[in-house]
């Protein structure tokens, strides 16, 4: 983002919600609406106009929690859904079809709604597909990219460094130029006991050669250096990441996923859940997430379609494997393309 030329950096999800406001509402599809902290955030973003809704699911529920909550909603932005897999399905063939910009995770299983996804073509050939919660904690002065809490379970050094290209991609986007990328693991030397301490050792010589661009890498860290400069200090770590970092990028899927629900609910930060790599914008947030974390959600997406992650897609070929994106075994996940 930028102002007469000078960056500027998003360093609140408030500050997402209010840049997402100034322009064109973008058309979202959301799956399994029928529910009450879902359809709060549409009524929000509706009214701040970051989003258009399309509602799937149920429509005789949709439209009875809508009405408790003082919403009044044209039924002919309702599109009947029977399940799930229904559900999900149409939200992506509302995209595939120009009749939305964006997808919404509703009340639905996450490997459902992402098999739907792939299933249907969306993901661009050789890319990975990756999940990065955008955390806004209490008295951090910027925003956290935690990375992946979601899609890869047991990433290898390959998909890791796919995983940090797209969470960079996500921090250029609101404003950070060169993002500082901490590869977490347990310590901050490299043990090789500790294979994640390896990885992150491969990724910042990557990152020196160019291997991987557009951000400061630094691993292995422990997080309690990656965030504090004091800890960073104490330990004796000279590094342009330590102390600083806007990019966690964690050692595997359980650890992330423990990490950002730990920030939201002992240190009160919110997080913002949202899917890189695929041909259009997709809010991806817990079914627990309160509705301020999904509306920051749809202010993420809003900004991703105005910068071009949006439809025509591209020519897709042969039909790519259905569990490169929800929770699965590297082993499903595609291959990096050799440059």
């Amino acid at each position: 983002m930028t102002n007469a030329g000078s960056p500027i950096v998003l360093s609140t999800l408030d500050d997402l919600i209010q840049t997402a406001r100034g322009s064109t509402p973008i058309r979202v599809a959301v799956v399994n609406a029928a529910q009450t902290a879902v359809l709060e955030t549409l009524r929000e973003a509706t009214s701040l106009g970051i989003a258009k809704p399309v509602l799937i699911g149920r429509s005789s529920e949709i439209l009875e929690q809508a009405t408790g909550l003082g919403w009044d909603v044209d039924p002919l932005k309702v599109v009947e859904a029977d399940s799930e897999v229904q559900a999900a399905r149409t939200g992506v063939e509302l995209v595939r079809s120009g009749q939305a910009d964006a997808l919404m995770k509703g009340h639905i299983h996450t490997d459902t709604f992402m098999h739907a996804l792939l299933d249907k073509g969306l993901r661009q050939p050789g890319r990975r597909v990756s999940h990065v919660f955008l955390v806004d904690v209490p008295d951090c002065p910027r925003l956290l990219a935690v990375t992946d809490a979601a899609v890869n379970i047991t990433p290898d050094l390959d998909a890791k460094a796919q995983i940090l290209e797209n969470a960079i991609e996500l921090m250029h986007l609101i404003g950070l130029e060169r993002p500082r990328a901490a590869i977490i693991s347990a310590v901050e030397t490299v043990n090789p006991a500790i294979v994640s301490t390896l990885d992150a050792a491969s990724l910042t010589l990557m990152a020196r050669r160019g291997q991987i661009a557009g951000a400061e890498v630094d691993g292995p860290l422990a997080f309690d250096n990656a965030i504090s400069k004091r800890a960073a200090r104490e330990k004796g770590i000279d590094s342009a990441v330590a102390g600083k970092a806007d990019i966690l990028l964690m050692p595997d899927l359980v650890s992330g996923n423990v990490l950002a629900k730990n920030l939201e609910y002992h240190a009160g930060a919110t997080a913002a859940g949202v899917v890189m790599g695929l041909a259009v914008p997709v809010v991806l947030s817990s079914r627990a997430d309160p509705p301020e974390a999904r509306l920051a959600g749809l202010a993420v997406a809003a900004l991703m379609y105005r910068t071009g992650i949006h439809l025509p897609l591209p020519s897709t070929g042969e039909v790519e494997s259905t569990f490169c994106c929800s929770p699965q075994p590297e082993s499903a996940c595609c291959p990096r393309e050799v440059r």
